[in-house]
């Protein structure tokens, strides 16, 4: 998903995504929604969340060893 996609939901849910990367977005809708705020975080290695809408993408920034936040 691109980052005006990300940004177009997160402004359905009500979030403001001024100055924000698109991870941070990305961590902001999943807080909006209830859920853990895990993404591109070491949680990666341990995510059993197969109906992750950010799965594949947060798995593949791990892989490509892009900095993962803790």
């Amino acid at each position: 998903m691109n980052f005006n996609e990300v940004r177009r939901m997160a402004k359905d849910l009500g979030v403001k995504t001024a100055r924000m990367t698109k991870a941070d977005v990305i961590r902001a809708i999943q807080r909006a929604e209830n859920n853990i705020e895990c993404y591109a975080t070491g949680r990666v290695n341990d995510c059993y969340e197969d109906l992750c809408l950010w799965k594949s993408e947060c798995l593949s920034i791990n892989n490509n060893g892009k900095a993962i936040l803790k």
